[in-house]
């Protein structure tokens, strides 16, 4: 397994879906710029309440960094050409604006 750290900026509003078994996971997107300039998009799922609580605190456009095990994949675009993408189960959140943001949210 390999454990990864990756910031970037979030893609949309992170999301909370519901498992088979009836548990709840947050969804989310993250767009990181490689070395070489070239965007990466990070896939994270969040099985913990704190990284979800963290996750859904935040918006679309915040900076953030996120922690867990990472998968690399490889997808096709329109054209065929081979395009990296990261897969990870997300342990633990880093935000700027991420301690105010759970206060506003808990009253």
């Amino acid at each position: 397994m390999i454990q990864g750290l990756i910031a970037g900026t979030l893609l949309a509003k992170p999301e909370v879906r519901e498992g088979k078994n009836g548990s709840a996971f947050t969804l989310a997107k993250v767009r990181a710029v490689s070395g070489d300039g070239e965007s990466l998009i990070l896939n994270a799922i969040a099985f913990s309440p704190q990284a979800s609580a963290a996750l859904l605190a935040l918006e679309d456009g915040d900076a953030v960094a996120v922690s867990g095990a990472l998968t690399p994949k490889v997808w096709l675009d329109k054209q065929g050409n081979a395009r990296p993408a990261l897969d990870m189960i997300v342990n633990r959140v880093l935000a700027a604006d991420l301690f105010e943001a759970l206060q506003s949210t808990q009253g």
